[in-house]
């Protein structure tokens, strides 16, 4: 499995008032990983488009271990916690480090969404193939397709 991470400084735009990261930008730090990874895989925005599939999320979730400051340094990685049979649905895990240290974890669920039916289908083989390379996290898990989907 391939390991993905990204590094990321604290930025002063990042912070509240008083001083702490606002909530929203680890989410947005996540973001950044993600499709930095699936361009590194040559699945960027512009391969998505002209084959008219993307991902969409259903659910983020975040844990805040540490508190970062403006200029720390951060290593933020991809795991893939879980992945449907049908290879439509995802789930990802983050973990934002400063050095050794887990500032924050954030969980989400997903999907492969085709952008013209406007519903979660399969993703292409050429995608699938990069996408089952992503290391997993030690709890990894498939999970089965619901009858009412």
């Amino acid at each position: 499995m391939e390991a993905f991470t990204q590094n990321i400084q604290v930025r002063w735009s990042d912070l509240d008032p008083n001083g702490h990261v606002r909530h929203s930008v680890y989410f947005d730090y996540g973001a950044q990983v993600r499709i930095a990874y699936l361009q590194k895989q040559g699945f960027g925005i512009g391969w998505m488009k002209s084959h008219g599939i993307g991902p969409v999320l259903f659910r983020e979730e975040a844990q805040f271990h540490r508190e970062l400051s403006a200029g720390d340094q951060l290593v933020i990685d991809v795991q893939l916690s879980r992945l449907s049979k049908d290879n439509r649905k995802w789930s990802m895990r983050h973990r934002i480090m400063r050095g050794d240290e887990i500032c924050a974890t954030l969980n989400l669920d997903g999907a492969w969404l085709d952008l013209k039916s406007r519903r979660i289908a399969p993703p292409p083989k050429e995608l699938l193939e990069k996408f089952e390379t992503l290391e997993r996290t030690e709890d990894f898990q498939v999970f089965p397709r619901k009858k009412e989907e």
